[in-house]
């Protein structure tokens, strides 16, 4: 990945009428062929008026494969790897880190990965991901057997740690996850928050549902955010899975035809 472009290579954002900030699987990448087909023409019908940011725990890599073969929108920019990595996209999809964003987050994580692996080694329920990733260090988790002194040890070293889906258990720097991340991001487009609907499906995209922006939880939503979100007026509960679910809040919380304040 190089340096980010200057901001004249992509839309204007803050022109936008809506900006869709979506996690990927589960959500923009859920639901029915049918409804993923119908979502993504629409944005693409629209990207005049409609931008868009993936808000996800997926790598720059996997995000530039599935956009460049296409059926699958080219995003905007990307708040990637739960939150730590901040980038624009160019035409060639590739992923440009934001240096001005992401520089309180390489701070707050200095040269944490082997002090990580180190720590959580003979911790049962955990197994390292081979990806290598610049700030966080991620598990597959089994739930029968994981061994909960594995949050009190991440604590110890000045770091957050996050399980999602019952299945995967990320070490993230101290304070960051999506939802920061996307806010740092949509303050440096200039793009006013009621213009954008955050969408999501598990508990780590709870830190963005939570901003009280306008947001969707997609109806296949795992059971624990959606009980973390209950009595939050800002977010609508979709009966949609996935993609279906984004159109039914696009349409619902009518955020398309919103004025800026």
């Amino acid at each position: 990945m190089t340096q980010a472009h200057t901001t004249a290579q992509h839309p204007d954002m803050s022109g936008k009428a809506l900006v869709l900030a979506t996690d990927l699987d589960g959500t923009f990448l859920g639901g029915s062929d049918a409804s993923r087909a119908r979502l993504y023409d629409w944005i693409e019908g629209n990207r005049t008026h409609v931008g868009l940011i993936f808000v996800t725990g997926r790598d720059p890599g996997f995000i530039r494969n599935l956009t460049r073969k296409g059926g699958v929108p080219r995003p905007d920019y990307v708040v990637g790897d739960v939150g730590t990595t901040i980038a624009s996209v160019d035409e060639d999809h590739l992923l440009s880190p934001i240096a001005e964003l992401e520089a309180s987050i390489a701070e707050a994580w200095g040269e944490a990965s082997a002090r990580v692996q180190a720590a959580l080694h003979r911790v049962a329920g955990l197994r390292l991901q081979s990806t290598g990733f610049r700030y966080r260090v991620s598990y597959d988790m089994d739930p029968e057997r994981f061994d909960g002194s594995a949050f009190d040890i991440v604590a110890s070293l000045g770091l957050d740690a996050l399980v999602s889906a019952d299945r995967y258990f990320d070490v993230l720097p101290k304070g960051v996850s999506k939802g920061p991340s996307l806010l740092r991001l949509l303050t440096h487009l200039d793009v006013p928050n009621e213009r954008c609907l955050v969408a999501g499906d598990t508990l780590n995209d709870l830190s963005m549902l939570a901003l009280g922006l306008p947001a969707v939880a997609v109806g296949n939503s795992e059971p624990a955010l959606v009980a973390e979100l209950q009595g939050k007026e800002h977010v609508h509960f979709a009966s949609g899975e996935g993609a279906a679910g984004i159109a039914e809040a696009i349409l619902a919380l009518d955020v398309l035809r919103r004025d800026a304040a």
